[in-house]
């Protein structure tokens, strides 16, 4: 670096909203901005740049990202703002020139904002290509998301994602082991934007997973969707060295016809058949789903359904929220039902996660089982063991899988001592 480019040490912060992709995508321009000596945060705080990488997933999603903007601009009138993201792609002109920054990008391409630093204006870019990405900032923290796919194909008729981020496009095998490797953490998270429709060069997601198969860490692997679970999905998953077995299904209603409506492309009863067989290979896995609660075409019938699933499959945990319409969807033409019903039955499938969640947790009381530490709070090491329970370890934080015993109900998890 030239000593005349900066006197001074440069601050930047990428502040990030959304998702593990999102997340991933951030720690890659750090180690980006790193590179050029720029002294990086990921927390909003004083800074000579700061960039925003923001999410679109929900209307308060985007409302957070501009909030995000305005914190900034608080910390430091003089900024530059770059604004990169899913909220940005999906209305650019209208970030440019409300939020008074610098720069807009979209979802695609985020590896070019480093070479763009010092320009203005609004620049959007479709890719049909993996973008190239720099190495993650390398760090303390235990667990790593290493994105290996992005984009999607679906249109389910809710989701604004597939307008935003694009067609599937995939990153190679060799230089998702290379970064795991480069990155060594306890545990790797394998995350996409449809993580299922992998596919390099003809390579799908069984491929990837056996060039995995004797990486030195955990690995865990991020949203799933039904259709890749069959026996030879789930034959590799077993031949890896250290297998998290959770399985995040992505469900969103138990109910064909509002899946019909949502168009998802399988049944209730692939559904549970899929369920049954991962339980087939790893009888102790944690299934673990999302519920969309209160779709404009869910009728209480519909709603006992989704109910009635969950409580067939045993889900360890529910992601649910009430549906909220996003315009530029097939889904946001419908008439959205009246709010207290959506609230009513969100209640009854909130009771119903907590009891599902309790009840999975019951079953490996008294169990030994390996847990990666990710934080401490309130004076306990914390962190999650292979099929998803949150653990809390009276003990010294060290960099290591702590191998314990689960002793009983505590908080959102469970007590365990190290055995």
């Amino acid at each position: 670096m030239d000593s005349h480019c900066h006197e001074k040490i440069m601050r930047a912060v990428v502040f990030t909203l959304g998702c593990k992709v999102n997340s991933y995508e951030s720690s890659s321009l750090m180690g980006g901005l790193a590179s050029l000596g720029y002294e990086v945060s990921d927390e909003l705080g004083f800074a000579d740049l700061y960039i925003i990488n923001t999410c679109a997933v929900t209307a308060e999603a985007e409302k957070k990202s501009r909030q995000a903007i305005a914190r900034a601009r608080k910390f430091n009138e003089s900024a530059r703002i770059i604004v990169t993201g899913c909220a940005s792609q999906k209305a650019p002109d209208d970030f440019y020139e409300k939020n008074n920054v610098t720069l807009v990008t979209g979802a695609g391409r985020k590896d070019k904002i480093i070479d763009m630093l010092d320009q203005n204006g609004v620049f959007l870019e479709n890719e049909s290509e993996y973008e190239k990405t720099f190495m993650p900032l390398k760090s303390d923290k235990t667990r790593a998301y290493v994105k290996v796919e992005d984009g999607c194909n679906n249109f389910c008729s809710y989701c604004i994602i597939p307008y935003l981020r694009g067609r599937v496009r995939s990153r190679s095998i060799e230089d998702t082991r290379r970064e795991i490797e480069y990155l060594s953490p306890l545990e790797a998270i394998i995350t996409g934007i449809n993580l299922s429709a992998y596919n390099y060069n003809g390579n799908g997601l069984n491929r990837l997973i056996e060039g995995l198969v004797d990486v030195n860490c955990r690995i865990r692997l991020s949203s799933l969707e039904v259709n890749v679970i069959n026996d030879e999905f789930l034959t590799a998953l077993k031949k890896l060295k250290n297998f998290a077995p959770h399985f995040h299904l992505s469900l969103q209603s138990g109910s064909d016809a509002v899946l019909k409506s949502m168009n998802r492309k399988y049944s209730r009863d692939e559904f549970i058949l899929k369920c049954e067989l991962i339980r087939k290979y790893f009888p102790l896995a944690a299934i673990t789903t999302d519920i969309i609660v209160g779709y404009s075409t869910e009728t209480d019938k519909d709603f006992k359904d989704s109910l009635d699933l969950a409580r067939k499959v045993g889900f360890a945990d529910i992601h649910c929220f009430p549906y909220s319409k996003r315009e530029g969807t097939v889904g946001a033409k419908l008439k959205e039902l009246p709010s207290e019903v959506k609230n009513a039955r969100m209640d009854e499938m909130l009771e119903l996660k907590a009891n599902l969640k309790r009840e999975f947790i019951s079953r490996f009381l008294g169990t030994e089982q390996e847990v990666v530490p990710e934080e401490m709070s309130d004076g306990y090491v914390v962190g999650y063991t292979g099929n998803y329970i949150r653990c809390y370890i009276d003990a010294e934080f060290e960099r290591k899988i702590y191998k314990v015993r689960l002793k009983e109900p505590f908080k959102d998890g469970v007590l365990a001592k190290v055995r």
